[in-house]
């Protein structure tokens, strides 16, 4: 016995097919395609709203248009390393300018992803150990982050290939 069977529908309607679990078939491809929409615009808005986070973050490194709130005394000694550095502070905002630039434009987004994933660490723990007000955020970046590696995974299938 087959797994589909006929349903009447009523008089003057088309018999339709329905799957062993009694839906049919214009229920279920009605689900697939809420679901296929849903991952589509779920993954769009991730995209921007991790793409717009990095990038207006690291233009504000540059041109200073948002204030910068107070952080607790680690956190402040270890911005000022950056700094002090020279370079690294720099070289940071840089990063994540491409890298929420590249989202935002829909092109290379896994190699923005590669290019984001070890500012998104460093985020995650400043504000677990150091300045722990701004963790929500965090979790939220890093959340965005780990959503799109995951739709993106087959991009990075070969980075994880043993040769």
């Amino acid at each position: 016995m087959s797994s589909r069977r006929r349903h009447k529908t009523g008089k003057g309607f088309p018999a339709r097919s329905v799957n062993e679990t009694g839906k049919t078939q214009d229920e279920s491809s009605l689900f697939q395609l809420f679901r296929v929409t849903l991952h589509y615009m779920g993954t769009k808005i991730a995209r921007i709203v991790l793409g717009l986070i990095f990038f207006v973050f690291g233009l504000n490194g540059f041109f200073q248009f948002m204030p910068v709130p107070p952080m607790p005394e680690g956190a402040m000694h270890l911005m000022g390393a950056f700094v002090e550095s020279g370079y690294l502070l720099t070289l940071v905002k840089i990063c994540e300018v491409v890298g929420g630039a590249l989202l935002l434009s829909n092109l290379y987004v896994p190699l923005a992803l590669t290019i984001l994933a070890p500012i998104v660490v460093n985020i995650f723990f400043f504000h677990l150990f150091l300045a722990p007000s701004g963790l929500p955020v965090a979790i939220l970046v890093v959340l965005l982050e780990a959503y799109l590696t995951r739709v993106n995974r087959e991009s990075f299938k070969p980075l994880l290939k043993k040769r």
